[in-house]
């Protein structure tokens, strides 16, 4: 039984340390538009393996995306250099277990510059 749990737990801890890979889109369709000059909008805010997502910016730069899970907790964190305007990105949550969270853009000064959530399913 200790085993079982030992590979169960060491399975958890591997798949909470991958690094979540940005992929560049490009094309920012209808679904992804944001009216105003920073935030940040997913395609859906229900998730199952993956999602694209806007991540606008008011200038070029180095800027952090957090995963925050219901208690606030930061479960995900990865830096992506973003261009000014729309910067239309895929991120995989498949490592995530199903519960809600809150996703938050930051520039390199730690603000954050757009919020919103999403449910994984």
């Amino acid at each position: 039984m200790k085993k079982v749990l030992f590979i169960l737990l060491a399975s958890v801890v591997l798949h909470s340390c991958t690094k979540d890979d940005f992929v560049p889109i490009g094309k920012v369709d209808e679904s992804l538009k944001i009216n105003t000059a920073v935030g940040i909008k997913l395609q859906s805010a229900f998730v199952t393996s993956e999602v694209n997502m806007n991540l606008k910016s008011p200038a070029a730069g180095t800027y952090t995306v957090k995963i925050l899970d219901i208690s606030n907790k930061v479960v995900s964190k990865s830096t992506a250099e973003l261009k000014v305007g729309d910067n239309v990105v895929t991120l995989y949550t498949s490592a995530l277990p199903s519960s809600a969270y809150r996703i938050g853009l930051y520039d390199a000064g730690n603000n954050m510059v757009g919020i919103t959530d999403f449910n994984k399913k």
